[in-house]
């Protein structure tokens, strides 16, 4: 791997690395008349069994909705047709992006490449302050997508010259039958695939998905039940059990926190969390803290602080995590990935961007120690 950017290639990632929408009439709006929708019959679905009367109950996340015939789940994108629960969201792609790697946000993955991002309408939780609330609280119906099948989404990735496919701003969950067949055709075709997820997904899929998967990066929005229960619609017991499964079975893991103002910000719940992350997945597994900013049903707070998400870094550190970053704040040199042995400033970014790449096979150039991470 090469030590650092020409000025060149920095300027070619520049130009596209905030990610041209992809789709005809727009990415992530609701569908005005005209739009189109999900197709008449969409497909089978899978993680869901049949019970008497005709409906169904899902398990393919810890909700367990049972849906009676011509229902839909909680997630709103799959249907009980006749007692056949079926996704009306597989290979339709509402929004499309060449993205950074590094806006997942993926630290320890691929730095400094680009990601082909997609996503389908719905999802199995409803955070108040979620940012794509117009595609992640939409149904298939109320927004543009266009028919994208598996294989087309692997060409078009190849064609944008990306390493790599991102599952992401909805919730992956709820496309998951669309999401295994293309993470399997993907590494079929030697691209990498890695999901962003909530983590609010049953034990079986998820193992299932991380067979075709190369990283997963979870949101872990909180440390307290009450804050799940309040403030996203779901239970943190189950993320939690994500987090130690996706990590059990080897795949590139990266966690973030979104800090809300007065909501899950305070000093002692930083510290459980980062405590519990390192008891439970170890030292070398990134946290990232990023600032929110006020969207959907939050927009009566104020942003976060820089200093809070730079004192978050300094409390993951005290507590044992190794790689800790601070998100939607450039300048700060928390966004700097540094060896934990010897302090060494391995890859320097700036946003989204990297500006410096120093890793050398893997490794830190100066003490030669492994640094966790998939760096080709």
């Amino acid at each position: 791997m090469a030590q650092s950017m020409s000025r060149r290639e920095w300027m070619r990632w520049a130009a596209l690395g905030a990610g041209a929408c992809l789709l005809p009439g727009g990415c992530s709006d609701r569908t005005a008349d005209g739009a189109t929708g999900p197709p008449a019959g969409g497909r089978d679905a899978l993680a869901w069994e049949p019970m008497d009367g005709g409906r169904v109950r899902c398990t393919l996340c810890p909700r367990a909705c049972v849906v009676a015939d011509g229902g839909r789940g909680y997630c709103g994108v799959r249907e009980n047709r006749g007692g056949t629960y079926r996704t009306l969201v597989y290979g339709r792609v509402c929004s499309a992006h060449v993205d950074p790697i590094e806006k997942k946000p993926l630290f320890h993955f691929l730095p400094g490449s680009r990601a082909f991002s997609i996503a389908t309408a719905g999802c199995n939780v409803e955070c108040l302050f979620c940012q794509n609330w117009e595609i992640s609280q939409a149904r298939p119906e109320d927004v543009h997508s266009q028919d994208m099948p598996p294989k087309a989404v692997v060409e078009a990735a190849q064609r944008a010259r990306c390493p790599s496919i991102a599952f992401t701003y909805n919730e992956p969950t709820v496309f998951y039958e669309f999401a295994l067949d293309t993470a399997a055709a993907a590494r079929a075709a030697g691209v990498h695939a890695v999901t962003v997820s909530n983590g609010y997904i049953s034990a079986d899929p998820m193992k299932r998905l991380c067979e075709e998967l190369s990283a997963v990066k979870i949101d872990l929005k909180a440390f307290t039940e009450d804050f799940y229960r309040t403030y996203v619609r779901g239970e943190l017991r189950p993320v939690l059990d994500t987090i130690t499964r996706v990590h059990a079975l080897g795949r590139h893991l990266e966690l973030v926190t979104l800090l809300i103002p007065g909501l899950n910000d305070g000093e002692t719940e930083i510290r459980d969390l980062c405590r519990w992350a390192v008891d439970n997945v170890g030292p070398d597994v990134p946290v990232h803290f990023s600032r929110f900013h006020p969207a959907y049903k939050m927009t009566n707070l104020p942003a976060t602080s820089v200093r809070t998400v730079q004192r978050a870094c300094e409390i993951a550190s005290e507590a044992g995590v190794r790689y800790a970053y601070a998100g939607n704040a450039p300048g700060t040199g928390h966004e700097n990935t540094r060896c934990h042995a010897c302090g060494r400033t391995l890859i320097e970014r700036y946003a989204h961007m990297v500006t410096g790449l120093h890793i050398r096979d893997g490794r830190c150039p100066d003490c030669d120690a492994p640094i966790p991470g998939v760096w080709r």
